[in-house]
């Protein structure tokens, strides 16, 4: 039986998913606002994450989120260490063009799309996706995610890296769960809902007026 790809995603109200967990974690493109998730905990998401990493699992990650785990969870102590080794035990595929080592334990690599599917239909545990905004989009296309999962916090970043970024296909989503905790945060659950109907026949037809036809010739000089 095929196995389960999960998106997970912490996400700011416009849509940023970048370095949730640190001010270090991922400065790039001069993001400053690193360690935002803290700065907002919001406990009401424990019982998702709980559902989610309860059972066994691998994780299917970006190159970079794997730099940012690996550097993190082999060495967690405290209330962490548990995570830490339930990461160490799981399978890492790592979805990545270069050819830098993968020394974290029990890491794969996979140098594109088609390498996912291969894991995808073969037998082992779920996969859960962290992090690793650059996949989303190929993998997307592809329909080799089931279930997404996004943790959506009342809270503008202004930029950073995107949950969808170029390349997303035009899809529709199917919400199959949804909640708000206590602190505004929105935890929705969708899968594959398939593909955006046309314009329908009975909705209103676009006028044809001077006007009109006078502001689309600028749409197509690009004077608009």
């Amino acid at each position: 039986m095929p196995r389960k790809i999960t998106g997970a995603a912490f996400l700011s109200l416009d849509g940023v998913m970048q370095a949730p967990g640190g001010p270090t974690e991922d400065p790039q493109g001069g993001f400053e606002e690193g360690g935002w998730v803290f700065k907002l905990w919001d406990e009401g998401i424990n019982e998702t994450l709980g559902s989610l990493f309860s059972c066994e699992y691998d994780l299917l990650l970006g190159r970079r989120t794997y730099d940012i785990f690996a550097a993190y969870w082999p060495y967690a102590e405290g209330d962490e260490k548990p995570m830490g080794e339930a990461f160490d035990r799981a399978n890492k595929y790592v979805l990545t063009r270069g050819t830098q080592p993968l020394e974290w334990q029990n890491s794969h690599r996979l140098t594109g799309v088609e390498d996912v599917a291969k894991i995808k239909a073969g037998d082992g545990a779920p996969i859960i996706i962290q992090g690793s905004s650059t996949i989303y989009p190929a993998l997307l296309v592809a329909g080799l995610i089931d279930t997404l999962i996004t943790m959506t916090y009342p809270v503008l970043l202004g930029s950073g890296k995107r949950l969808f970024g170029a390349g997303t296909p035009v899809d529709l989503l199917e919400m199959t769960d949804h909640r708000v905790t206590d602190k505004g945060t929105v935890i929705a659950t969708y899968r594959p809902g398939g593909t955006l109907p046309p314009y329908p026949d009975q909705a209103p037809i676009p006028v044809t007026s001077e006007r009109e036809l006078a502001r689309r010739q600028r749409i197509e000089d690009g004077s608009w």
